[in-house]
């Protein structure tokens, strides 16, 4: 107890110097972030390196062979736009299905 009281104190003091505890947050994994649908037309599960949500409307997935990517079964899956970058990196505009 005295423990918290006293860090409590010392981060009003001094915020920049005493690093927040680290809060545990649940985040969705796997196949929670895209559909069925939508892992098949990026090539599979398998072919997924990281995936990410980066705004409302936006998933970035990273591949592991972007030449595996179909971008005619993404549209049919309901993607409204793709745009693939460098290293196999691939920003989907989901709408708000992302959410």
């Amino acid at each position: 107890m005295f423990e918290k009281l006293q860090r409590a104190f010392w981060k009003a003091l001094t915020p920049d110097l005493v690093p927040d505890q680290p809060k545990a947050t649940a985040r969705p994994t796997g196949d929670a972030v895209l559909s069925p649908e939508l892992l098949a037309a990026l090539g599979g599960a398998n072919n997924l390196k990281t995936q990410q949500r980066v705004a409302l409307t936006r998933v970035r997935v990273e591949l592991h062979d972007p030449t595996l990517l179909d971008v005619v079964a993404l549209r049919s899956a309901g993607v409204l736009g793709t745009m693939a970058l460098a290293g196999g990196v691939v920003h989907l505009l989901v709408g708000l299905s992302a959410a």
